[in-house]
């Protein structure tokens, strides 16, 4: 079957002339020769010598056994610099013009259709994302009905909020029930203002709104939660959206941006600094990541509440993929069977990360010592002294979380996804500024903008 889009893509990413062609055969076993793989990815969340480096050193001991004293592979892991989007860059250019030898690349859910449209990810073994991967997590393997990335670290929205200033402002338990929606958070936020002082209370809540992803992450929710249903393209990426669902969404977010209950910082902030604004102690509530809870904790200890995002939270995470370009195709998706294994799963969901398979969540399964090596590194690598439940997990119950990601929502799945999510960083930008919009007209230029952007 040929590349779809392919025409479209041609001039943003070089493909084949860059990248030796779509091949996705893996290397026969007799045509490879023991040495490094080397694994690209982004910074491990979990600190220093992170969950990510300790599951490789334990697939490197085993290589090492296997081979008995005579030559072996090892796998080397290689953190790139930046933000995500800044690693997306640095991958596709080394992809590209085979700058870099990556025989494994740790790449966001969103890139996943761009680098296999573009021939620079290897289609592999089906089995590789079987019945145990969380549903909407496996959907992110696939395109062009192959696999061509494995989940790895799963993520999705939480809300993170002050339990003793709703308990000062009178606010009854539990402060964020089960069904709990925006308009409540917006009802607490109205209470506090009313109940504290400036000394307690300065903002309702924040978030990511910096023109990076976390604007569009932050869009996205706001736009699903207010269309059930919500899919802006098709299974080939086409654009499939319309003003109207645009300006119900656009309206969901007028409301979350309302400078009346969101912190005037917002619209600079991106993960870290929205998470350092709600440490600093004066506001209510944060959407943020699973990852950010160690940090959280050990700032406010049992003062700190975590659930679920009210409406729909957008899945966030990683997955891993051969290169076309790797020498070592056949031990490099060996290597991945490793890392996204159920056993794997349970040491990432340990060390903070959401994990990507159901069997994790459960009380069979239990990270090896040597794996685990406790206590788990906070970020800073300071030792973490986050108390922890459901035999390791740190704040959200695995149930909870699981639930979570069970009810996550995707961004767009396109090979154009850059193109989208520019597009829509862009056009909400004044929305984002002034905390308000015509939004019939926003509704307007964005569905036209879209349909610039994305074939449709």
């Amino acid at each position: 079957m040929p590349r779809r889009l392919s025409a479209l893509l041609a001039p943003l990413l070089l493909l084949a002339a860059c990248t030796g062609g779509g091949d996705t055969t893996p290397d026969r076993a007799g045509e490879e020769k023991p040495g490094t793989i080397v694994v690209a990815s982004g910074r491990d969340v979990t600190g220093s010598n992170g969950v990510r480096q300790r599951l490789i050193d334990a697939w490197n001991r085993e290589q090492r056994k296997k081979a008995e004293g005579s030559d072996h592979y090892q796998a080397r892991l290689v953190e790139l610099p930046g933000s995500a989007d800044e690693q997306r860059s640095q991958l596709l250019g080394a992809l590209q013009s085979g700058s870099a030898r990556y025989d494994v690349v740790n790449l966001d859910v969103t890139w996943v259709p761009e680098f296999a449209e573009a021939g620079l990810v290897r289609a592999l073994p089906d089995d590789l994302v079987d019945a145990d991967v969380i549903d909407p997590v496996a959907e992110t393997a696939r395109w062009d009905g192959k696999v061509y990335a494995v989940p790895f670290n799963s993520d999705v929205g939480l809300l993170y909020y002050r339990a003793d200033l709703l308990r000062k402002a009178g606010v009854e338990e539990p402060y964020v029930p089960e069904g709990f929606t925006w308009e409540q958070l917006r009802g607490h936020i109205t209470t506090l203002d009313k109940k504290l002082g400036a000394d307690d209370f300065a903002n309702g809540w924040t978030t990511q709104l910096d023109p990076y992803e976390g604007r569009t992450v932050n869009a996205m929710e706001a736009f699903a939660t207010a269309v059930p249903g919500l899919r802006l393209v098709d299974e080939d990426g086409r654009y499939t959206g319309d003003v109207e669902q645009l300006r119900r969404g656009v309206r969901e977010l007028v409301r979350r941006v309302d400078p009346a209950y969101i912190s005037p910082d917002a619209k600079k902030h991106d993960e870290t600094e929205s998470t350092s604004e709600f440490t600093a102690g004066r506001t209510a509530f944060l959407r943020a990541w699973p990852s950010a809870y160690p940090t959280l904790y050990q700032a406010f200890g049992k003062r700190l509440g975590v659930a679920p995002l009210p409406g729909r939270a957008v899945l966030g995470g990683q997955n891993l993929a051969v290169t076309t370009t790797s020498e070592r195709a056949r031990k490099a998706t060996e290597l991945i069977r490793f890392l996204t294994g159920r056993q794997s799963e349970r040491c990432l969901l340990e060390a903070g990360f959401a994990a990507s398979r159901d069997s994790a969540y459960g009380r069979s399964l239990r990270c090896p010592a040597e794996i685990s090596a406790a206590p788990v590194p906070s970020p800073t690598g300071e030792p973490d002294e986050v108390p922890r439940g459901d035999g390791g997990r740190p704040g959200l119950s695995d149930e909870k979380l699981k639930k979570a990601l069970e009810r996550a929502v995707h961004r767009p799945r396109t090979p154009l996804y850059g193109a989208f999510t520019q597009t829509l960083i862009t056009q909400l930008g004044p929305l984002v500024e002034t905390g308000s919009a015509d939004e019939d007209e926003l509704a307007r230029r964005l569905d036209e903008a879209l349909r610039r952007a994305l074939p449709g």
